[in-house]
């Protein structure tokens, strides 16, 4: 399969466009080996809701931009990652074994504890954003976006799948990304943060550290409850690096 064929299937797992299904026969490992250009999609989700930002403070106060902006980035990916931490969030607190853990995670119904979570991390987003100028805000949606997206293939270097494949709703194997796949990934990341790095390298920098904090702290989680990760595990790790990276920024920049 071609990178460009790699590249489409990214987007259209992690986005609602309409992008051209892959041409041949789909490889059983196409999810692992596509998620090297979820930073670039990353970069297209920060941009358009960086430009939603801009248009908004125009119109209104920094809130409710903000508010937009965030919207304008769960509704181009269908809230795929808010769905996943979520879930994680319900299945963590509700389940007392790993296979009642694992259970609710499935369940499509959403419980008080990840209502809760889910509330809390749009909360903060936007509270986040809202606290910077529009140019930082845009300069940090396109380096959190992407950053976020970096951090599951990480965790999947580290960690095992606990899920149940012939659940997924997707052709999944169990195949770990390889080195040149999370250095590629690792080129977009560091493009997609070198505006904000001009505005102020020490924001990005305690961004960096406190979202990979609460990415390796939910991981950690995961490991401890259910000896791996899921999918929907590696949503909350992607929406965990995003919130920390967004206050890690605010603090210094607001």
């Amino acid at each position: 399969m071609s990178e460009i064929e790699h590249f489409r299937n990214a987007a259209r797992f992690m986005t609602i466009l309409p992008v051209r299904s892959a041409a041949g026969e789909i490889a059983p490992d196409w999810l692992t080996r596509c998620l090297k250009y979820s930073p670039l999609v990353g970069i297209g989700i920060g941009l358009v809701s960086g430009g939603v930002l801009l248009i908004a403070t125009e119109l209104w106060n920094e809130t409710i931009a903000a508010m937009l902006a965030v919207a304008t980035s769960i509704a181009l990916t269908g809230a795929l990652h808010e769905d996943g931490f979520a879930d994680t969030f319900d299945g963590f607190g509700g389940g007392w074994t790993v296979e009642k853990r694992l259970t609710i995670m499935k369940d499509s119904r959403i419980g008080t504890y990840g209502a809760l979570a889910l509330g809390l991390n749009v909360a903060l987003r936007i509270a986040a954003l809202a606290a910077l100028t529009p140019w930082e805000g845009v300069a940090a949606l396109i380096g959190a976006h992407a950053a976020a997206r970096a951090a599951p293939a990480w965790v999947m270097t580290r960690l095992s799948y606990r899920g149940d494949v012939s659940a997924m709703k997707v052709a999944y194997i169990e195949s770990r990304p390889r080195i040149d796949e999370l250095q590629l990934g690792l080129i977009f990341v560091l493009l997609a943060i070198l505006p904000l790095t001009l505005i102020s390298a020490p924001a990005v920098a305690f961004g960096a550290f406190l979202g990979a904090a609460f990415a390796a702290a939910l991981a950690l989680w995961a490991r401890r409850l259910i000896g791996g990760y899921t999918g929907d595990v590696l949503g909350g790790i992607e929406q965990a690096f995003e919130i920390g990276f967004l206050l890690g920024v605010a603090a210094l920049l607001g």
